[in-house]
């Protein structure tokens, strides 16, 4: 059984093709996780503190980097971490570009450790939440 083509399994979805792309870019949310209110629900629910998100976002972070290292390996590429704001993705994958030349195929992988000013944990005095 092969896999529907995302054209297909989204027909009634879309507007429009577009062919000859240098890059695909695939967005979604995952619902109610998408939202401060909704992720702070999720983890009031399951006996979680905010506090606790970084630990009980560990072992998701350490699979989504082992694949990452599994694919980088495949493809003969090192992952590279991105220290600064200033730098421009699109000049690295240009300099990648002009070396290993325009063949198809995955031409390289960031990594970035981002600040998240989406949640402000804070302690209700009188309801100890």
């Amino acid at each position: 059984m092969s896999t529907p083509l995302l054209t297909e399994k989204y027909h009634d979805q879309l507007d429009g093709v577009l062919h000859c792309y240098d890059r695909i870019l695939l967005l979604g949310s995952l619902h109610p996780f998408c939202y401060a209110q909704g992720m702070a629900g999720y983890l009031c629910e399951h006996h979680l503190r905010l506090f606790e998100y970084a630990e009980f976002a560990q072992p998701l972070t350490e699979q989504i980097r082992a694949n990452a290292e599994q694919v980088a390996q495949h493809n003969g590429l090192e992952i590279e971490f991105i220290r600064k704001k200033t730098f421009r993705k699109e000049d690295r994958i240009h300099a990648l570009l002009k070396r290993r030349g325009t063949q198809p195929g995955l031409v390289h992988i960031f990594s970035a450790l981002e600040p998240c000013a989406t949640y402000e944990p804070w302690h209700d005095k009188q309801t100890h939440q």
